[in-house]
């Protein structure tokens, strides 16, 4: 009996579904009705693929909570980069952030003359021994027009003299360069070779003072800050981000670096890479908090605080490609392998020859 009840309900639902298949659906259906094929292997990898798209919700979500503990229990300096060279940042717990003071102008001054120098090179570029194409000619005349203002304008700034007098030179040259060029209706390379020559030692001296100025400013900052912070400095972390053309003598991370211990590198004193100068406070806060608390993941599975820190398939990936490498007759080319929890400093230390300064290209 029971199993004639159970045909009879089949029969019904198979009679349903068809109806409503035939079911005839209103015009304003058309053009996203259809019928929508998908098997049961596809149905369960979708499934299971959705745990990984799903842990990156649950991470933002636990982020917010280990950043707010992060920062009650421990102070966080966050240097930036900036146009105006830097921005550094100082969290305490249960304090308002402090903005420190930023680097004195004259910073900006100087790199300002030095960037219309380099300005000049992109203007004229594309453009040498090519007498023909008069493009570029507007383009010069309304920057010649610029430094001319700012020529007019050098001795009002606040700027001492020998920096000065340094400035004023390399902004005269960069004048008499575009007069001649707008005056053959030409870039030849043997003038602008001349020129890139002419200006480089008094761009040398700008790019001196400008560092001179900044590491200054910073590292006095950061002494009163760790004065400060008294005890709780050995339980700070600082960042500073970075993108790859800055990431070599990066100066903001230096400057933090003569405040920690060599150990803290990597550990407590963060490099962050980022794809752009500038970065918000925010996305490093962010940064930070992905790294710290994926340590503690680490320790939890693994065994091992600083696991996370690395590339986790990158041990494995390393001997995949020694094992790939073996097998078409390749000779592997890898770095060195180095132990979780390197403080080594993070961008390249192999010393080799060939200049590392702009003083050693004299």
């Amino acid at each position: 009996m029971n199993r004639h009840i159970a045909l009879a309900v089949v029969g019904l639902l198979l009679v349903g579904a068809e109806s409503a298949r035939s079911q005839a659906l209103p015009s304003y259906m058309a053009p996203i009705s259809g019928q929508v094929a998908s098997s049961p292997s596809d149905t369960a990898t979708k499934d299971m693929l959705a745990l990984n798209t799903g842990m990156f919700e649950l991470y933002g979500d636990a982020a917010k909570v280990f950043r707010a503990n992060i920062l009650a229990k421990h102070p966080v300096i966050l240097g930036l980069f900036s146009g105006a060279g830097g921005k550094f940042t100082l969290y305490q717990p249960g304090k308002p952030p402090v903005d420190a003071p930023s680097v004195p102008i004259v910073y900006q001054l100087l790199k300002s003359v030095g960037h219309s120098t380099m300005a000049l090179a992109q203007v004229a570029g594309p453009y040498v021994n090519n007498p023909d194409n008069k493009s570029w000619l507007g383009a010069m005349k309304a920057y010649r027009s610029r430094m001319q203002s700012a020529l007019d304008g050098l001795d009002l700034t606040p700027m001492q003299a020998d920096w000065r007098d340094n400035n004023r030179t390399i902004l005269q040259n960069n004048i008499a360069f575009m007069d001649e060029c707008i005056a053959k209706g030409a870039i030849p390379f043997g003038t602008m070779e001349a020129f890139g020559k002419k200006q480089a030692p008094y761009l040398a001296r700008n790019v001196a003072w400008a560092a001179q100025t900044q590491v200054s400013h910073w590292m006095t900052v950061l002494a009163d800050w760790k004065k400060m912070l008294g005890a709780d400095w050995d339980k700070t972390y600082a960042a500073s981000n970075t993108i790859y053309v800055a990431r070599q003598n990066n100066v903001l991370f230096s400057v933090l670096a003569q405040f920690f211990p060599p150990e803290a590198i990597n550990d407590r004193l963060l490099l962050i890479e980022t794809v752009s100068f500038t970065t918000t406070q925010a996305d490093m806060l962010e940064s930070l908090t992905r790294i710290i608390a994926d340590r503690s993941v680490g320790s939890l599975f693994f065994g091992n605080y600083r696991l996370m820190d690395y590339e986790l398939m990158g041990g494995d990936a390393r001997a995949a490609i020694i094992a790939e490498s073996a097998k078409r007759g390749m000779t592997p080319f890898l770095p060195p392998l180095v132990p979780f929890g390197s403080n080594q400093w993070p961008a390249l230390v192999t010393p080799g020859p060939g200049p590392a300064t702009i003083a050693d290209l004299k």
